[in-house]
């Protein structure tokens, strides 16, 4: 029996990886000439301290939240693509992530796809820059509570407290002012049987929630430019 010495090619290594990568955590990261991007997928349900129901799309916190902090403190990544394509989820994971998207100082560009929804609106805004494709949609509605309501006054606080935590979030990192959101989030004449509304790409852009109407190349060409920009202060 003869032992094979052929030599394996290194990029091969590096492809299962990357291909595992995508398949566990639903990002990837690709080198260019501008530098290594890392993609970020955001889907279904944002699943916090409560397991979603089996079969259900979730994006976990506690995957997301390790991630960013490897992916801020890497030396190998330049840029962070965010694609999303959420129905919203839990609030406190939601905007846990949010307000680590925000706080990052390397270059982050999100891009709403099918929709941002609920929760899903302050994570599309944390990015430095955001887009939003023509057919892409955001619902923004009053808070929602599952399980257990008691009916005093101290619940219905706590509710506009949490209200106010999302519109600081929002208005903070967009340029939409809070009493236009505000009046989106309580429109009681938009949707049939909820309080809410509904907008989507172009509306988005236009009332100044979404920075920019665009798809993938859009968002890639403005995440490059912002790379470009970022090593010449680096160098410079």
């Amino acid at each position: 029996m003869t032992e094979d010495t052929r030599p394996t090619e290194s990029g091969d290594g590096e492809d299962n990886s990357r291909q595992q990568q995508i398949v566990d955590m639903g990002s990837s990261t690709v080198k260019t000439e501008d530098g290594t991007i890392h993609t970020l997928t955001i889907v279904g349900q944002i699943e916090g301290h409560q397991e979603a129901p089996s079969g259900a799309k979730t994006t976990k916190y506690e995957h997301v939240l390790p991630l960013l902090t490897a992916v801020e403190e890497s030396d190998e990544v330049d840029g962070l693509l965010i694609l999303l394509n959420t129905m919203g989820g839990d609030i406190e994971a939601g905007l846990a992530i949010a307000e680590m998207i925000s706080g990052m100082r390397k270059p982050t560009v999100s891009l709403v796809l099918g929709g941002g929804h609920s929760i899903g609106v302050p994570l599309a805004v944390a990015a430095s820059e955001s887009f939003i494709v023509p057919s892409g949609a955001m619902t923004i509605h009053p808070v929602r509570l599952n399980g257990l309501v008691i009916g005093v006054s101290q619940t219905f606080h706590y509710f506009e407290r949490i209200q106010d935590r999302i519109c600081d979030f929002v208005t903070r990192n967009s340029r939409i002012s809070r009493e236009e959101f505000e009046h989106l989030m309580l429109n009681t004449g938009e949707m049939a049987a909820d309080v809410g509304s509904v907008i989507y790409g172009e509306e988005a852009v236009a009332m100044g929630l979404i920075d920019h109407l665009g798809g993938l190349s859009d968002a890639l060409a403005c995440l490059h430019q912002r790379m470009r920009e970022a090593k010449k202060k680096t160098q410079g």
